[in-house]
Formats: structure tokens, sequence, C-alpha cells
């Protein structure tokens, strides 16, 4: 019997369990696809493979990495959260010592750069949860809403720092123990710049937008806090309008740091992949004996790992049997090709000059208009 070129091959279908399968990666193993006669020097290849990089195809194999990296966030952000405490404490302590408003200034923006860990906690946690019949794709999107919630802290923290400067210029302060207020916005510095590498390093290696934008974020506030030290510094030699015209300087930090982070989350909002991604996708289903052609292919991010759609072109006059097992062996070709990738839906195609009726002329009059 021929493909159906109009069916996907995520359809779903039972391997002897009684129990529906669908091809998102979440089936028993399938003998690999390709010429009945491959050679047995690709089979060991492909056994090897295996055995240098540990994989499965049973779909609690394919979560697990998913979980791992809600963990590695976690743990990322709890830690965070007692560094950037702790530094809060220490701050705090030198501005009831000193009177030096600055310093209170970058304490308070400390802790609340500590806070926005609950948001980004609470969206990993959500990320957790089994997809339901609503959220069939599961709660991942909450780390992109989390990235908004950050994105608007470190707006909000701009406006703070900009007021304070202009205070500052307009109504000239002593500060006094310009020492201990040194060390402390040191202590600051280097307290957020440590926070800041650590979420955005784990953000990456986990694929999360909004852990990024946090640690981004971090490092804003660490360079708030240089500007209470050369403020400090300024007054030690007798120069009353160098913290506020760091201040100002500062400020401009802030804006250029949030339009990094604000792109880096509209991009995620708006399904926005690494062309770079879709075209290794591409690559690797090109790759998969059976496969004559490769349509369109469509990624997107849920959480911190990315689901794709591809359409590949088979001959029309395989068995359904054979064109299923290329499908499998398409997606399977995917998701070791495409870093992060846990789940892909092949559909089958053939081209008009294959001959019959076009497969999608059911369709044409729902395609949008352009």
């Amino acid at each position: 019997m021929p493909v159906n070129a109009q069916m996907p091959v995520s359809e779903p279908h039972s391997h002897g369990d009684g129990q529906p399968h669908h091809h998102g990666h979440d089936h028993e193993p399938h003998r690999p696809a390709g010429p009945a006669r491959a050679s047995r020097a690709a089979r060991l290849r492909h056994r090897l493979a295996h055995t240098v990089t540990p994989h499965s195809h049973e779909a609690r194999d394919k979560v697990d990495p998913a979980l791992e990296g809600s963990r590695e966030g976690l743990r990322t952000l709890w830690l965070s959260l007692a560094v950037l405490g702790l530094t809060t404490v220490v701050q705090a302590a030198v501005f009831a010592l000193s009177g030096s408003v600055a310093l209170l200034g970058d304490a308070l923006h400390n802790a609340a750069d500590a806070l926005t860990a609950v948001p980004l906690g609470v969206a990993f946690l959500l990320g957790r949860r089994a997809a339901t019949r609503r959220y069939t794709y599961g709660y991942g999107r909450a780390e992109d809403l989390a990235g908004v919630v950050i994105v608007l802290t470190i707006a909000a923290s701009a406006v703070p720092a900009l007021y304070a400067a202009v205070d500052r210029l307009l109504h000239p302060r002593d500060v006094s123990h310009l020492w201990a207020v040194a060390a402390a916005a040191l202590v600051g510095f280097l307290g957020n710049e440590w926070v800041a590498r650590y979420r955005i390093r784990t953000g990456r290696r986990i694929g999360s937008a909004a852990l990024v934008a946090d640690g981004l974020h971090a490092r804003t506030d660490g360079f708030t806090s240089l500007a209470v030290l050369l403020g400090a510094g300024g007054s030690a030699v007798g120069w009353r309008a160098a913290d506020p015209v760091v201040g100002l300087l500062i400020t401009v930090a802030i804006l250029l740091v949030l339009k990094d982070a604000a792109r880096e989350v509209f991009r995620r909002l708006m399904d926005s992949v690494d062309p770079a991604l879709v075209a290794a996708g591409e690559a690797a289903l090109r790759g998969v004996p059976g496969v004559r052609d490769v349509g369109q292919v469509r990624m997107r991010w849920i959480g911190h790992a990315l689901r794709a759609e591809a359409d590949i072109v088979l001959d029309p006059q395989l068995t359904l049997a054979r064109g299923h097992r290329i499908a499998v062996a398409a997606e399977h070709a995917l998701i070791h090709g495409v870093p992060r990738l846990t789940a892909a839906t092949v559909h089958l195609d053939h081209t008009p000059e294959d001959g019959g009726a076009d497969p999608h002329a059911a369709l044409a009059h729902h395609a949008p208009a352009r």
C-alpha cells in the first residue's frame, strides 16, 4: 500500500502493549531506517554512537534532561539568592555606619535583584509539571513570562538610579567612613558579578532565556556598586560631584543591558530560534536514507527545550510501513542533530512530479492570504 502523503507520521499507533504511541521520540526503539541491505559496519557505527553518547527512546529518559535542567536552574537561583542576600546584609550594615545614601540605594537594589529569583523559581517549578489536556505542551513557557517580569525589574531599576544621581547633583552630601563604603561597594560588585556569570552560564547551558536575562540584571547591579566605589573615591579627593556623574553613566549602562535582555526575551516570546539550528535540522534530515527532499522545518522553544515540525519528501510508491520507518529515522536524526531538541513531528509528502492529484488540494482554501 503506498504511503498517504497527507498523513503526518505522528499519528498514534500501538507497539503491541495496547497503548498508543506518538512520534515524539516517546516510543520503543525501532530498527535504523535505510536500505534493507545496510552494511554491518553502518549498524556497528550506530550502536557505537549510542554507547559513547547514552540515549534512549523511552519517554521517561527523554523528559529527564528537561527536569534536570530545571533542577540546575533552581540550584542556581537559590545559591544566587544566598550570595546576594549576604551582600545586601553587609552593605546595609555599612550604611548604618556611614550614612551613605548611594550605598543604601545599592543595598536595596541588590535585595530587589535577589528577589527576582522568586518568579524564576516559580517558573522552573511549573515547568516540571506534566502536560495536561488544556496545556498540551506543558508549562515550560512560564520561564518566558518570568523573563518579562525580570525585564520590567531592570527597567524599574534604572528609574531610582537616575533619580539618585540627579538628587545628588542638586543636593550634595558628605559621606563618612569612606574606606568602609568603598569596601562594601567592592563586595557588592564582586557578589553581583559572580551571580551574573553563574546565572548566564547556567541559563545558556539549559536554554533558559529568563535566567540569562536575570544574569544580565545582576550585572547591572554590579555596575551600580562600582558607581558607589568611584563616588567614594571622588569624595575622598574632594570632588563631590563624582558620585552623581558616575551614577548617570551607570544609568546609561543599565539601559543598554535592558535593551539586550528585552530583545532576548522578545525573541523567545515570538518563537524565534537561531537560524543555525534550523539549518542543522535540515542537514540532518537530508542525510536520512530514503528522504528525497526536505520541505519546511519549524522549531520553537518550550521553556528550555526545543520542539520541531518538519516536512520530508519520499517516493510515493513506498509502503506505509517503509515510510513509517523512514519517518522515525528522520525524527531520530533531528533529535541527535539539533541540540536541546526533545521531540519532533514529521510529515510525509511527495512532489507533484510524482504524478496523481495534489494531496493538499483539500486544504488550499484554508491557507492564509498573503
